[in-house]
C-alpha cells in the first residue's frame, strides 16, 4: 500500500518569522526585564492576537 504524504513547511518558515519579528517589536517595546519576559511570551502566541484582532475589525459594524 503506498502512502501518499505531503508535506508543507511554509506556515512553519511563516509562523517562525513572524514569531522573530513579533519578539523583536515586544521586546524592543518593554521598558524592564518582566515586561521583556512578557514581550517573549506575547511573541509565541502572536497569531492568536492576530486572528482576535481581524475578527474584532470584521465583525464590529
Amino acid at each position: 500500500m503506498k502512502n501518499n504524504t505531503q508535506c508543507n513547511a511554509t506556515g512553519g518558515a511563516i509562523y517562525g518569522l513572524g514569531f522573530i519579528g513579533a519578539a523583536v517589536y515586544f521586546i524592543s517595546h518593554a521598558c524592564g526585564f518582566w515586561m521583556g519576559v512578557l514581550g517573549f511570551l506575547k511573541a509565541i502566541v502572536w497569531p492568536a492576537f492576530l486572528v482576535y484582532e481581524a475578527f474584532r475589525q470584521l465583525l464590529m459594524n
